[in-house]
């Protein structure tokens, strides 16, 4: 009854796990979660007010496919100001977030024999996609030592004739890893004289704790020519329910493609979301951008501090976004087993380090208070002494 395409698709493991330790919250048990990949702050009062004002305005109706131009001029102005980039609006599309930024893109581009290199540890949705699409995951395993980053040698060697597209995750889920400047000129190097496409996904640009931010795209010319800039606001500005994503590409015609996919698919996103998304993209409700960073950075700091002090665990402090990779190779082989006992013993749900393609570590949320945040870790702690005993 059901295609071969959609049975090569598996559930995502941050999804089921949340999922599940919500239901042993709602059935009255002890639960901590650190899995979900959403942050714990409201959506900006500013950015509320201006659905409300959508809604009773009655802007409630179809919209252009792609966005609706002021969305449009709003996302190239964000693109410009923050980035450096330069980018028309036939060079923009709106999208139901970025998960849904790269079904379409990866729809419009990989197709059977092509390869996709996806550096490892991983978003669980990038290979999940390229197998939906008949293509050929081709992973770059990284590790604590360099702080899950590849080099220009590794990509170097992992490029070959059937080499579609080369996805960079700066900063990183699940490790919070930042690529500099350098390192994604290197990078760019490395690819000068080939067709390889770059998606750069970039949705935890403004949860940057050390260092500056660089846009892929934004290194050089050639650069800039092949990357497709995948963002939204559903991290930085707490807008992941309202579902947007963006895409901006020097390839109009790649950009076209996947509009007229969208068209025959889910067409607008939500057209308040969209008047919504304006205020976030103007800098409106970058005071309150600035305030969620300060806290994620305060958390990390004790999240770091707190596991680097238990025997047999380990982390490296990441310079972005909200997660920790924990390196428990000291204690256990088998990452969907550890977290499978930790919830089942102390009721602190983590996402195992295997989901990302990464054995031998977990992911840790501080997407959280920081109370429970060290209740966590204490569990952790307690669980981790009755393994090593």
């Amino acid at each position: 009854m059901l295609t071969d395409r959609i049975n090569t698709l598996s559930e995502s493991i941050t999804i089921a796990i949340s999922t599940l330790a919500q239901e042993l919250k709602a059935q009255g048990k002890d639960i901590l979660s650190f899995s979900a990949g959403e942050p714990d702050f409201d959506t900006p009062q500013v950015i509320k007010d201006a659905a409300i004002k959508a809604i009773n305005e009655g802007f409630t109706k179809y919209t252009a496919v792609d966005g609706i131009p002021t969305l449009k001029a709003a996302i190239a102005n964000k693109l410009k100001r923050d980035n450096g980039l330069t980018y028309s609006p036939n060079q923009i599309i709106t999208n139901n977030g970025a998960k849904h930024s790269l079904f379409n893109l990866f729809a419009a581009t990989i197709q059977k024999g092509d390869e996709v290199i996806i550096p490892a540890p991983y978003w669980v949705t990038y290979p999940e996609l390229v197998l939906y699409y008949g293509g050929t995951v081709v992973e770059i395993q990284t590790d604590d030592e360099t702080a899950f980053k590849i080099t220009p040698d590794q990509l170097k060697n992992a490029l070959t004739a059937k080499t579609k597209m080369l996805v960079l995750t700066s900063p990183s889920n699940p490790t919070g890893s930042v690529y500099t400047k350098e390192e994604l000129t290197a990078i760019g190097k490395v690819l000068e004289g080939t067709n390889v496409i770059v998606a750069s996904d970039e949705m935890y640009e403004k949860l940057i704790y050390e260092g500056e931010f660089t846009s892929s795209a934004a290194v050089s010319e050639d650069m800039y020519k092949r990357t497709v800039t995948i963002n939204g606001l559903s991290k930085s500005v707490a807008m992941t329910g309202w579902r947007f994503g963006y895409m901006a590409a020097h390839n109009t015609e790649l950009i076209q493609a996947t509009k007229k996919l969208q068209s025959q698919s889910t067409s607008n996103i939500n057209s308040i979301t969209q008047k919504a998304a304006i205020v976030g993209l103007n800098g409106d409700a970058d005071a309150d951008i600035e305030m969620m960073r300060k806290a994620f950075k305060e958390r990390r700091d004790e999240a770091v501090k707190l596991f680097n002090a238990i025997d047999g665990l380990s982390v490296v402090k990441p310079d972005g976004a909200f997660y920790l990779f924990v390196n428990i190779k000291d204690v256990s082989n088998d990452s969907m087993e550890f977290c499978k006992d930790l919830l089942e013993k102390t009721g602190v749900a983590v996402i195992p380090g295997v989901g990302f393609g990464s054995e031998g570590y977990f992911r840790f949320s501080f997407a959280t208070d920081i109370e429970s945040i060290r209740a966590g870790i204490k569990r952790i702690e307690s669980f981790v002494k009755e393994l090593k005993a």
